[in-house]
């Protein structure tokens, strides 16, 4: 964007970048790129409901990391004209994946916690390194509430995957564990209440509206957040 402004940068895509100062700068016309993390976790509650999502003006170049981990676990994602096609058949179940965080293009930290939620129903044990930020397990403890079999060593999760999650209330402890729960919820059998919700609206405009419009049974009440499974993806 500054380039096409007219400034004059050099060494762009290697390890060192040299700005050239210039008098001035020009106007232009620029796309802001869409956030990776909001599509990354719309794409990983599309294949948590196994159901058939198309994610409009996405861009799977940028979560690339993410879509293999996702394929190689099971879930049909295709690029479209517009965007993304994320599918899964809820009748065949996801398989285990392990996966480490890293800096970009890498895995994302930010979702990780999402990921581990998708995990908690896949056949087999997954791993999860996480490689960027320390104590970043905080949704584990809530996750479990669910019913999902997660131990933790230092830096390292292992997920076990159970048939089917149980509703329970829950509490968000940070943005990501935050979303993680919603998506979480909209597998578990029952009725989850999400808590503390404040964290979500840090990261998502409108999460239960959006949701709602693709089948999910979900909406705020009073501070939490509702979430049900729905017959209808």
């Amino acid at each position: 964007c500054l380039m096409a402004m007219g400034a004059r940068i050099d060494g762009v895509d290697t390890d060192v970048l040299t700005i050239t100062g210039v008098t001035s700068l020009t106007g232009t016309d620029w796309s802001v790129i869409p956030d990776r993390i909001e599509m990354g976790s719309y794409a990983v509650a599309a294949a948590m409901a196994g159901g058939d999502v198309t994610l409009s003006k996405a861009r799977p170049d940028l979560i690339t990391a993410l879509t293999h981990r996702m394929i190689e676990a099971g879930v049909d994602i295709t690029p479209t004209a517009d965007g993304v096609r994320v599918r899964r058949d809820p009748a065949v179940r996801l398989r285990a994946v392990d996966v480490a965080t890293e800096v970009y293009p890498g895995f994302a930290t930010d979702l990780q916690a999402q990921f581990m939620a998708l995990m908690t129903t896949a056949a087999g044990v997954s791993i999860i390194h996480e490689n960027i930020f320390e104590n970043r397990f905080m949704h584990v403890p809530e996750l479990a509430r669910l019913g999902a079999e997660i131990s933790v060593h230092a830096g390292e999760a292992h997920v076990t995957g159970v048939e089917t999650l149980k509703a329970a209330p829950v509490m968000a402890t940070d943005l990501r564990a935050s979303v993680s729960l919603v998506i979480a919820g909209l597998a578990a059998e029952g009725e989850t209440t999400i808590g503390r919700v404040y964290h979500l609206d840090r990261g998502f405009e409108r999460l239960e509206e959006k949701l709602g419009r693709c089948g999910a049974l979900i909406r705020r009440i009073s501070g939490p957040v509702i979430v049900e499974p729905s017959d209808e993806h």
